[in-house]
């Protein structure tokens, strides 16, 4: 999956306990190969960003383990994997029993990181393995980070909130917040992707079946409509045990 960050609009500061002004950073997890965005986080900084979406996998039942992941150079993501993924190793018996999470077998996560010149333009890319081995990251994750720059694009132009250098912030958080959840969801179950289509043989006058994310990623049989998104309303989960 894909993982990167974005920088955030401006928010005002309202309550005193929380941060809520200055840029924020906001991290998404996109499956590469139907396009959803399985996650969205949001943070004064790019841990807590992507410590929000990690969050977010392990409540809707994801492993406990983190994704195979491939991200800018940006920082922060390894760091909130060991918060959320990481243990501590059992106390030895000797010394200072340990405190901070490690790393653990199995995890795979690579940065493709673009290299620039002294003027800024840009000359190419090093893939920088973090966990894992370099050559299966690749044969796995590819080296390129197009899917999730193409998904900020979208997003920029989906939301004025996240357009640069405009008056059109959010003046709240929780605001920001909700906004991010509405563009998602039309994202993922409204919106057709283009490169999700399908060809169709036994139509006369029709080349492609549209198709949405969310159908791509079997999470639902159909192209929703806005009004059927703002209407349904979905069942909480009931536990067997």
């Amino acid at each position: 999956m894909p993982c990167g960050h974005m920088s955030d609009a401006r928010h005002k500061k309202n309550d005193p306990e929380e941060r809520t002004q200055g840029e924020f950073w906001r991290t998404t997890i996109l499956d590469a190969d139907s396009r959803l965005r399985v996650a969205c986080g949001i943070g004064p900084d790019e841990t807590q960003a992507s410590l929000e979406a990690f969050q977010i996998l392990l409540r809707r039942g994801h492993s406990d383990k983190p994704p195979w992941l491939l991200s800018d150079g940006w920082g922060g993501i390894d760091d909130a994997m060991l918060l959320v993924y990481g243990k501590v190793p059992p106390y030895s018996g000797r010394g200072r029993p340990p405190s901070r999470p490690k790393p653990q077998a199995n995890w795979h996560y690579l940065q493709m990181v673009k290299v620039r010149d002294e003027r800024g333009h840009f000359k190419g890319i090093k893939l920088r393995p973090i966990y894992g081995q370099k050559d299966e990251l690749v044969a796995v994750l590819g080296q390129s980070t197009a899917y999730l720059e193409r998904s900020n694009l979208t997003a920029r132009l989906f939301s004025a909130r996240l357009t640069r250098k405009t008056l059109a912030f959010s003046k709240q958080l929780g605001m920001h917040r909700a906004s991010a959840i509405w563009e998602d969801a039309y994202y993922n179950l409204v919106r057709p992707h283009k490169s999700l289509r399908l060809p169709v043989e036994d139509q006369p006058g029709r080349k492609w079946k549209p198709q949405t994310p969310a159908v791509s990623a079997c999470l639902t049989d159909h192209i929703w409509t806005v009004k059927e998104l703002l209407m349904l309303l979905p069942l909480p989960c009931v536990s067997n045990t």
